[in-house]
């Protein structure tokens, strides 16, 4: 490590720190002054350019406390010309954005660049031509310290850097960090795997499965930005809550284009309103429900009894009924959608119409066959043999009619199975409907069984662990022409339909052919933490490698036995005499009395997903939505109560696992009834 002094090389990077930050307002405000009113041929084009323009200033910015690079490579020989970005020399400053000075020449490379790609794989072992590594680090956004790796002095004793290791323990106040200063060789392998391929990521707690997530779409955009221009990328989260928690990553990196949604948010055909039974919801949610939508969605097709008559002019055209069969059974045979066969099936119509046609000495062409694929008769004909089909009205009669059930489901499931998700009450019509969160999936799936879904370039599927088979269906429907990134731990699934393995779930999203990564190494959760939470591992999912935190702080833990809520108060205001952000996270059912303790002592407190600020950092978590979410430190009230909160045991004691594992830096468990035996 190394101290300031008038004339020395941390003044020289502090000196290189200020004029790039002056490079990059250059860059800026070259973007502010652009005129377009000479380029644009109408307001439209205006329009679109000057967004284009606004999003490119924002990518631009100069983000307070962020460090505009945050690493130095020094190479024993200049990189090639298609590594360099057009650098010249052998140093390069890497950071989170390329800047360039006002000839051109780069100032800091994007940390994406091939050139910078040693700063997170060389080693003693393989220093991939670099003679020095410099990691810098920040106050704020000041630089403050430097530290050094001679990669190819074999004098120098490999070592763990502090400046790494104080960056990954730095406290968290506010939403998620990005990880670009600290990423590791396994992660960075991950990170910048290809677009072609989907990857799953099986990591445990702390691991920085997220994280990987988010820098591979950043990673993504980087490689092949006007490709995903083209057809887009979408990052999917459990909950709002943790959308909100995740949301600056990429704009921090410069990405700002890349949409968030839950699944609920992809599948609101609906307004839901209902909620299910596990039972109900575990039925609904299985794959084998796409079958049954499959025969409910063609059984509206009616095999034609009688011929279709086309009269033009003086002359009547006969398709008869044996014809009209073969042309819907062919078809049905292509088991193309619902939708396109009902637009192909009258162009066929009137094909075999054009056949007699020429056969009659008349040269008709396609004017004449779209005439008559439109004619009356034709459209009758469709009408009755094709007739549109409304998906949710659909899925309300398969819900509602047993009988119509019964006959789609045979075979499928069974009686019993049927029953459970029969609607008890009649429903007057789609909107009276109280549909449920499965529901709307149905309806999703019935939706593109009628009609193609759009498919985008890349997805990011986050806590995978958790959804149904038809919810990987639908996320999978979103990406089929695209690639995919599945992020989870089997060990975190808290709901009756979890992924029981990531062959079967990847089998569900329609990509089969997808690597399966394992993170293992824990970069978040204290020693200490991990360990005491890894004993339920043999009870939530056996065979799972437990989590191994690389942190030389083993953390701060302790068990309390407290009288009441008082006590849990009071643990809290321990921690907050602490640095950083403070969660307390309880069973749902206790929120409501920790909520009244906390007003009675006089803490502020914030809900999941808002921003903690210096004022209030102390967060109160029902442990339903502790999913995703981190601290610096954590209060846990009453584990028991937590495992209690769930239908069944297992999955109680995994909802136990993801709250025992929120807290970065200490964790403080409290509990009045005694602890579960798992522990």
């Amino acid at each position: 490590m190394s101290t300031p002094s008038s004339d020395d090389p941390l003044s020289r990077e502090r000196s290189h720190l200020a004029s790039s930050r002056a490079a990059l307002r250059a860059m800026r405000e070259d973007v502010e002054s652009l005129d377009i009113s000479d380029v644009t041929a109408n307001w439209v084009n205006a329009e679109v350019l000057a967004h284009q323009i606004d999003e490119r200033i924002k990518a631009l910015a100069d983000l307070s406390g962020t460090p505009l690079f945050f690493g130095r490579l020094d190479y024993l020989h200049a990189p090639g010309a298609d590594q360099a970005e057009g650098a010249e020399g052998e140093r390069f400053y890497i950071g989170r954005r390329h800047v360039h000075d006002h000839d051109g020449d780069p100032m800091v490379i994007d940390w994406r660049a091939p050139v910078s790609q040693p700063f997170y794989r060389a080693s003693k072992k393989a220093p991939m031509d670099v003679a020095l590594r410099r990691r810098f680090g920040y106050t704020g956004g000041d630089l403050t310290a430097y530290e050094d790796e001679h990669l190819c002095d074999p004098s120098e004793a490999a070592r763990t850097s502090k400046l790494l290791q104080q960056e990954i323990e730095r406290p968290r106040v506010g939403p998620m960090r990005d990880i670009v200063a600290t990423i590791q060789p396994e992660q960075d392998e991950i990170v910048r795997s290809g677009l072609g391929g989907t990857v799953c990521v099986q990591g445990g707690p702390g691991t920085g499965k997220t994280a990987v997530g988010l820098h591979r779409v950043a990673y993504l955009l980087y490689a092949h930005r006007e490709r995903l221009a083209r057809t887009g990328t979408l990052v999917i989260g459990p909950n709002k809550s943790f959308l909100h928690y995740i949301e600056q990553v990429l704009p921090a990196l410069g990405e700002l284009a890349v949409r968030q949604a839950t699944v609920d948010d992809l599948v609101a055909h609906v307004e839901v309103r209902g909620t299910d039974d596990a039972a109900a919801a575990v039925i609904k949610g299985d794959a084998r429900m796409a079958e049954v939508l499959r025969r409910a969605v063609r059984s509206h097709v009616t095999m034609p009894t009688d011929p279709v008559v086309v009269v033009r002019g003086s002359r009547r055209w006969r398709v008869p009924a044996y014809e009209l069969e073969g042309i819907v059974r062919e078809l049905l045979d292509r088991d193309i959608r619902y939708g396109a066969a009902r637009e192909a099936l009258p162009q066929r119509i009137a094909h075999a119409v054009l056949v007699q046609m020429e056969r009659a000495g008349e040269a008709p062409d396609d004017r004449v066959q779209d005439a008559v694929a439109r004619n009356t008769a034709v459209k009758a004909a469709v009408k009755a043999i094709w007739p549109l089909v409304d998906p949710a009205k659909l899925v309300l009669r398969l819900l509602t009619d047993a009988d119509f059930l019964a006959v789609h489901a045979k075979g499928v499931l069974s009686e019993d199975e049927q029953k459970r998700v029969l609607w008890a009450k009649p429903v007057r019509s789609v909107k009276a409907a109280k549909w449920s969160a499965a529901d709307a999936v149905l309806i999703d799936e019935a939706t593109d069984l009628v009609q193609r879904t759009h498919s985008l370039g890349h997805v990011v599927l986050d806590e995978a662990q958790d959804l149904s088979p038809m919810q990987y269906r639908a996320v999978g429907r979103r990406c089929s022409t695209g690639s995919a990134t599945v992020l989870g731990d089997l060990a975190q699934g808290t709901t009756p339909w979890a992924t029981r393995s990531w062959d079967e779930a990847l089998a569900h999203l329609g990509k089969t052919d997808a690597v399966v990564e394992e993170l293992t190494a824990g970069f978040r959760v204290p020693t200490d933490v991990i360990t005491y939470a890894s004993r339920l591992l043999p009870h939530i999912a056996p065979g799972l490698t437990p989590v191994a935190s690389v942190r030389e702080n083993p953390g701060f833990f302790e068990v309390r036995e407290v009288p009441d809520a008082g006590e849990v108060v009071a643990a809290c205001g321990e921690l907050l005499r602490n640095e950083g952000s403070t969660g307390l996270i309880a069973a749902d059912a206790r929120i409501p009395a920790l909520t009244e303790a906390l007003v009675a002592a006089g803490i502020g407190f914030l809900d999941p997903g808002e921003e903690t600020t210096q004022e209030t950092r102390l967060t109160l978590v029902p442990a339903s939505l502790a999913k995703g979410l981190e601290y610096d430190y954590v209060v846990l009230d009453e584990p028991q109560a937590v495992v209690d909160g769930e239908p069944d045991e297992r999955t109680g004691l995994r909802r136990l696992y993801v709250a025992l594992t929120r807290a970065v830096s200490g964790l403080i468990v409290t509990h009045a009834a005694a602890l579960p035996a798992q522990l």
